[in-house]
C-alpha cells in the first residue's frame, strides 16, 4: 500500500489531515475491490474542486489581465481548467503512480485513465482547500498552471473553436452548425461521444471526447482546420 505521508511529501504537498489526501486518490472503483478501505472515493471531491479551481484562476486571471474583456477571460479560463490542462499536470506529478483504481481501471485505454487522473487533480485542489484554505489551494495550482497562461495568449489558442467556427460559418455562408451526438460508450465514469458537424446537409468533420461538449469543441477545431479557416 502506498505511504500517503511520503507520497504528499515527494510531491510537495503538507496536509494536517492525510485522510484528505487519501480520499482525493481514491477512485469509486477500488472500493468495488477492497471493501475493507474506509475512506470515500474521490468524486465529492472532485465536485468541490472544479469550483475552487474556477475561482482560483478567474480570480488570478482578472488581477494579471485586466485589458481582457469578459467573454476573452472566459475562453482563457475554460483553457486553463480543461481536462486537458489537468492531465498534464497529473502527468507532471506522476500521479497515475498514486491514484488508487481497481485491477480492470487500470488495464483501461491510456484515453480512460487520462481522464480518472484530471478528475484526481480536481480533487487533490479540493482536498488542498478543504485542509488549508483558499492559499493552500492557490500555491498548487499556481506552481503548475498558471504560466501556461502566456502560452495560450501568446498561440491564441484559447478562443473557443465553436464560437469562432460559427462567426466564420454565418459570415461566409450565412449557415449556423449543427452538432449531431452519433455514439456513446464507456462506462459512467469515463464515458466518451462522438459528435458531427454540420453546415446544412454536409457533415464537415467528427471528434469524439469525454463530454458532449468537448467532442463539440474537437469536430469545430478539425472543421475550422477543414475549411480552412485558421
Amino acid at each position: 500500500m502506498i505511504d500517503f505521508e511520503k507520497t504528499a511529501k515527494n510531491l510537495g504537498l503538507k496536509f494536517n489531515n492525510i485522510s484528505l489526501f487519501k480520499e482525493a486518490l481514491t477512485h469509486r472503483s477500488f472500493l468495488n475491490e477492497n471493501r475493507e478501505w474506509k475512506i470515500p472515493h474521490n468524486e465529492r471531491l472532485e465536485f468541490l474542486g472544479d469550483s475552487v479551481l474556477g475561482f482560483i484562476v478567474a480570480d488570478y486571471l482578472i488581477e494579471k489581465y485586466p485589458y481582457l474583456e469578459e467573454g476573452e477571460l472566459t475562453s482563457l479560463r475554460a483553457a486553463l481548467v480543461n481536462s486537458y490542462s489537468l492531465m498534464e499536470i497529473a502527468k507532471k506529478i506522476d500521479l497515475e503512480k498514486y491514484l488508487l483504481v481497481s485491477r480492470g481501471e487500470a488495464k483501461e485505454s491510456k484515453n480512460s485513465r487520462s481522464y480518472l487522473l484530471a478528475n484526481a487533480v480536481e480533487a487533490l485542489i479540493a482536498a488542498l482547500y478543504l485542509d488549508g484554505g483558499i492559499e493552500n489551494a492557490r500555491q498548487f495550482v499556481e506552481k503548475y498552471l498558471f504560466q501556461k497562461a502566456e502560452e495560450i495568449l501568446a498561440s491564441d489558442s484559447y478562443k473557443d473553436p465553436k464560437s469562432l467556427f460559427q462567426e466564420k460559418s454565418q459570415e461566409l455562408l450565412e449557415i449556423t452548425p449543427v452538432y449531431k451526438t452519433f455514439r456513446a460508450w464507456g462506462p459512467d465514469h469515463a464515458k466518451e461521444f462522438e459528435v458531427g458537424v454540420y453546415l446544412g446537409e454536409e457533415l464537415i468533420a467528427v471528434s469524439s471526447g469525454y463530454s458532449k461538449q468537448e467532442a463539440e469543441i474537437e469536430a469545430a477545431k478539425k472543421a475550422l482546420e477543414i475549411k480552412g479557416w485558421i
